[in-house]
This record gives structure tokens, C-alpha cells and sequence, in this order.
């Protein structure tokens, strides 16, 4: 973990913009260090992209757009490797979407979630593959 799932109206930007967003904030997980240590395992990352073909913003209008990012982390890391991380994420999202946010109406927003571990199954053999 964690996993980040960004949610975007079709009207935003195009798969490569996209794609390489994705690539730009799973390096930034990867990044997130406290006392010199990596804050979440390389082979638990994931970050993907839903693309929202259905959708109305605010009052309608057709050059409304919007991007949700959803992160999802273990519980207990401590408040402020949260906050650095979302504070990490949210920059690079607003910087990427810089422009649009200049030219039309764009509603960016993050949220971060912790989950119990009890209420999680996985069956991983990522984090073996990286160390070999």
C-alpha cells in the first residue's frame, strides 16, 4: 500500500497526459522518505486513473472539469508523513493541470484514507520480485 485512484472528468486531458501523471505521482509515493526510510513499500504502489465519460459539475456547464485523487494507506504512519505526503501529491497534481486551471473552470481535489489492516485481503509477490 498505498494505492491512489484518480478519478477525472473525459473532458480533462488524454491518456498520455494521464499516464503521465500516474507515473509523476508514483514516483513521488516512492520518494516519501521519515529518518532516511522509504514511508510505503515500493511493490505495494499502485496509482490508477478512472476516466469519467458520465458527469455533471456544478452548474453544468460543458467546459467544467474536475480530478478526485483518492489515496488509500495502512493505518499508522504519523500525521506528519500524511501531511507531507498529500501536501507532496496535491503540488504535483496542481502543477500538472496548471494551465487548464488558467484557461476553464477545474475543481482538484485529494483525500486520504487510512483502513485497518483486518478488513484487508492480499496475495502479493511484488515486493519479493523488487528485491531480487
Amino acid at each position: 500500500m498505498p494505492h491512489l485512484t484518480l478519478e477525472y472528468s473525459a473532458n480533462l486531458a488524454g491518456e498520455e497526459s494521464i499516464g503521465e501523471l500516474c507515473k509523476t505521482l508514483a514516483h513521488c509515493l516512492g520518494a516519501q522518505r521519515e529518518n532516511e526510510q522509504h514511508v510505503y513499500p515500493l511493490g505495494g504502489i499502485r496509482v490508477r486513473a478512472l476516466r469519467c465519460e458520465q458527469y455533471c459539475i456544478a452548474d453544468g456547464r460543458p467546459d467544467a472539469a474536475f480530478l478526485h485523487a483518492n489515496l488509500k494507506i495502512a493505518a499508522g504512519r504519523s500525521q506528519a508523513v500524511k501531511k507531507a505526503t498529500g501536501d507532496a501529491l496535491f503540488a504535483l497534481i496542481k502543477q500538472h493541470f496548471a494551465a487548464d486551471f488558467e484557461q476553464r473552470g477545474l475543481a482538484l481535489s485529494l483525500e486520504l484514507n487510512e483502513f485497518s489492516e483486518a478488513g484487508t485481503w492480499k496475495h502479493n509477490n511484488l515486493h519479493a520480485r523488487l528485491k531480487a
